[in-house]
């Protein structure tokens, strides 16, 4: 977390003179605020997975063994492209299919 003393102390001109201060409630009870709008902000953001995942990342994801995503290709469940020898998997198919 990148926190710059003008974030910190809007009201200060001169922050050379924030090094010969003390510290008041004031000062801490704004540290506080930005400290949780910073942590608000980053649980705000969520990673997205990828949009197409292997075999095993769908394994993991669906915690399934291997012979259970062979089942749900073979009969049409799960959506799957086969490039050379890897088979993906769309990110938003495997959604789909756990929301029927």
């Amino acid at each position: 977390m990148n926190l710059h003393p003008r974030k910190l102390f809007p009201e200060v001109d001169n922050l050379e003179l924030l090094s010969h201060q003390p510290i008041t409630k004031k000062d801490l009870l704004n540290f506080s605020h930005v400290l949780l709008s910073e942590i608000q902000e980053m649980l705000g953001k969520t990673e997205q997975p990828a949009q197409w995942l292997k075999s095993a990342e769908v394994r993991k994801l669906l915690k399934i063994s291997p012979g259970t995503l062979q089942n749900l290709r073979i009969n049409g469940t799960l959506n799957y492209k086969r490039i050379g020898g890897i088979i993906f998997y769309k990110y938003e198919d495997i959604k789909k299919m756990l929301e029927k």
